[in-house]
């Protein structure tokens, strides 16, 4: 392992052009070995008094040891962390949210982010859920202040174990001078990115054993209402399946939920390559190297982006995400399935993009008669609702022009790939779309295939842009 960490140093002086096929391949080393960490992770000390700086190894040798520790089960990275509102529970909540804050020349929206996603749950809601806000600034007078008036608005919540507010000492930071300058961005830049990595890990580092899930979020964010119901109806339709990470915003580091017990290789995955590139593109090499190939997305979107000026120098900031809805708690939760097709798949505008929740769609040559675009559940299941959109903005014409929707039972195996063997219709399309409400009434079997089948040949080429399903929680939920 130390020639490994010798070539992390002198790969700063290698040219620019040689920095990223190296960092992909030591992501890639470093990541095989952590995939045998244990899943179950303590959170190391009690936490109380900040130790005396003298007794901290250097920046250089702390480093180095959490470089080894990525490939062992030693845990948590042990910080000792400021207390500055509020202690957790004995007791794992449902739902962490976490938040890193620092000064901005311009604007401050945490407080404002604080209280939606306090009034956007409900008395059972907040049961279930725990904030914990890391402030991640090195001015203390600021974070005094700012403290000050996180307890004077949520005394209650605190109070509750609802809301925790800490820092990681700045001792605890590796340098930040002299960083490499990937992507030519400039030096402040560099800083700033850099620290915002440190600081999201110290905060998934703090967050790691306070309940079963975990959602990143920006401190400057409005919440749809009952999001967290909304989160739980989508995590209950894929149990059984593998993920890494959902999203429910596709803006930045915004609604990003994870396992709790994947958040100390997080951190680990984050000190480590601090200094190479923006956290979100971190995360999706997080994400990709734990074998979750594909984006989960969901939309509506849960959660959007309010503020006016950037973290960064106070820039201006007006992203929006466009497929955000201020009530989304009938957010479609596509269980995990299997997507079959005889349709000529014009180039990678395959099958399963009709089904995915990302901008992306479904392509195929004209249809005939007879041909079938069918999905297959890993586990079959109830549905609620089931709504199906064809052609595209600049493609109008590329709709389903006679189809009919149905739903199937009795599963098996076929030279081109499962079917159902029994199906009930349930409606025909109409100019290119169908929607079909309480299936669950009107079908008593739960259904393994949802099949779309041409029932007239036509000349214009197919684009099956959106599939959406809403599935039927069981009573307990």
């Amino acid at each position: 392992m130390r020639l490994v960490w010798k070539s992390l140093d002198k790969m700063r002086c290698l040219r620019k052009r040689s920095t990223i096929p190296f960092l992909g391949f030591l992501i890639t080393f470093l990541l095989f070995l952590n995939l045998y960490i244990e899943d179950g992770y303590v959170l190391e000390g009690d936490k109380r008094q900040l130790r005396e700086t003298s007794v901290h190894p250097s920046s250089a040798e702390r480093y180095v040891h959490t470089f080894r520790d990525l490939s062992n089960s030693s845990g948590t990275i042990n910080v000792t962390y400021r207390y500055l509102a509020g202690t957790p529970l004995n007791r794992k909540k449902y739902l962490t949210i976490g938040l890193s804050s620092v000064k901005r020349k311009r604007g401050n929206y945490l407080l404002e982010t604080i209280k939606s996603i306090f009034d956007q749950s409900s008395y059972e809601e907040l049961k279930e859920i725990v904030v914990v806000v890391h402030l991640a600034d090195f001015d203390l007078a600021w974070c005094e202040n700012l403290v000050q008036e996180i307890t004077r608005k949520f005394a209650h919540h605190i109070i509750a174990g609802r809301l925790l507010v800490i820092q990681a000492p700045e001792e605890y930071y590796p340098s930040l001078d002299g960083l490499k300058r990937n992507y030519n961005d400039p030096e402040d830049r560099v800083r700033f990115r850099s620290k915002q990595n440190v600081d999201y890990a110290f905060l998934l580092n703090f967050c790691t054993n306070l309940s079963h899930f975990y959602m990143m979020l920006e401190d400057d964010v409005r919440c749809s209402r009952n999001f967290l119901t909304a989160l739980k109806k989508v995590i209950t339709s894929r149990e059984g399946s593998y993920w890494v990470m959902l999203e429910f915003s596709k803006l930045g580091y915004i609604g990003k939920l994870y396992h709790s017990r994947d958040l100390p290789r997080l951190a680990h995955f984050l000190l480590m390559f601090y200094q190479e590139m923006p956290c979100d593109w971190l995360l999706i090499h997080f994400r990709g190297l734990l074998a979750q190939k594909d984006v989960i997305r969901f939309k509506p979107s849960l959660f959007q982006h309010m503020g006016y000026y950037s973290s960064y120098k106070g820039a201006e900031n007006k992203l929006k995400d466009d497929d955000f809805e201020e009530d989304s708690i009938d957010i479609p939760d596509n269980p995990p399935a299997s997507m079959y097709t005889n349709i000529n798949v014009f180039e990678n505008y395959d099958a399963t993009k009709a089904y995915s929740t990302v901008d992306e769609y479904f392509w195929g040559k004209p249809p005939s008669t007879g041909d079938f675009f069918v999905i297959v559940f890993n586990k079959s299941t109830k549905i609620s609702k089931i709504k199906i959109s064809t052609g595209s903005d600049d493609r109008q014409n590329d709709i389903l022009h006679h189809g009919a929707l149905e739903v199937g039972e009795k599963l098996v195996g076929t030279k081109k790939g499962k079917q159902c063997s029994s199906y009930i219709t349930l409606g025909e399309f109409k100019n290119g779309n169908i929607e079909v409400q309480d299936v669950d009434h009107k079908i008593a079997f739960d259904i393994e295939c949802v099949r779309i089948v041409v029932t007239a040949s036509q000349k214009e080429w197919l684009i099956i842009r959106s599939i959406s399903l809403w599935t039927t929680q069981p009573p307990s939920q």
